[in-house]
C-alpha cells in the first residue's frame, strides 16, 4: 500500500513517523515499510486513518541482516541518533567502509535482499572481542515522504498432520495405543 508520511513523532528519545494510512486501508501492525532507497522501518501501531512507523534507527529497533560482500549474518540495532550499528560481530570480521548490508529474512518479516545500510566505520580494538561498526539507513525517509507498506508475508509452512492408523489412537496424555 502506498502511504506518505505526514509528520515524525515528537518525542525526543524516539525514531517515529506518522503514515496517512491506516486499519481502514488495511495497514497491520507488524508490516514493513520501505522507500524508494530501501528500508526504514516497520508498523507497529494502527489507527483507523493513520499508522506509526518506528524507524530502524530507532534505539529499540533490531533486524537480521547479511552483509552483501561477504555473506556475512549479522544483528542490526539502532542507535537513536538516526545511526545503526552492528553489534556482536568479531574483532576480525571481514566488513569494510562502503560495504552494503541487505535483509536476511531470517525474521519473517522482511523478505531477503532489500538494502537496509552502508557501513561508515569500522572500529577495531584487538583488546575487544567484539568490532564497534557504524552504519547509515539506505532509507531517504527525511528526504521524501513517499512510503510503500509491504503486506507481511503468511508463508509459513503448515506442521504435518500426524500419521496415525485407523486402529491406532492417541490417549489424553499424547501417547499412542492400539
Amino acid at each position: 500500500t502506498a502511504a506518505e508520511i505526514l509528520f515524525s513523532a515528537r518525542d525526543p528519545f524516539s525514531r517515529k513517523v506518522v503514515l496517512n494510512k491506516g486499519g481502514r486501508h488495511m495497514i497491520e501492525p507488524g508490516s514493513p515499510v520501505v522507500d524508494p532507497a530501501g528500508v526504514i522501518g516497520q508498523v507497529t501501531r494502527v489507527y483507523p486513518l493513520h499508522a506509526e512507523v518506528t524507524l530502524l534507527s530507532d534505539k529499540d529497533q533490531a533486524i537480521p541482516v547479511v552483509v552483501e560482500r561477504s555473506g556475512l549474518r549479522a544483528v542490526m540495532f539502532g542507535t537513536g541518533n538516526g545511526l545503526m550499528e552492528l553489534r556482536y560481530l568479531a574483532a576480525n570480521a571481514d566488513v569494510h567502509p562502503g560495504d552494503r548490508i541487505l535483509t536476511s529474512g531470517l525474521d519473517g518479516v522482511y523478505v531477503p535482499g532489500l538494502p537496509v545500510a552502508t557501513i561508515l566505520k569500522v572500529g577495531r580494538d584487538n583488546a575487544e572481542s567484539f568490532a564497534r561498526i557504524l552504519c547509515r539507513p539506505i532509507g531517504t525517509v527525511e528526504r521524501t515522504g513517499a512510503v510503500l507498506v509491504l503486506a507481511r508475508a503468511s508463508g509459513r509452512l503448515a506442521r504435518p498432520d500426524d500419521e496415525v492408523d485407523d486402529d491406532m489412537q492417541r490417549s489424553s496424555m499424547g501417547r499412542v495405543r492400539k
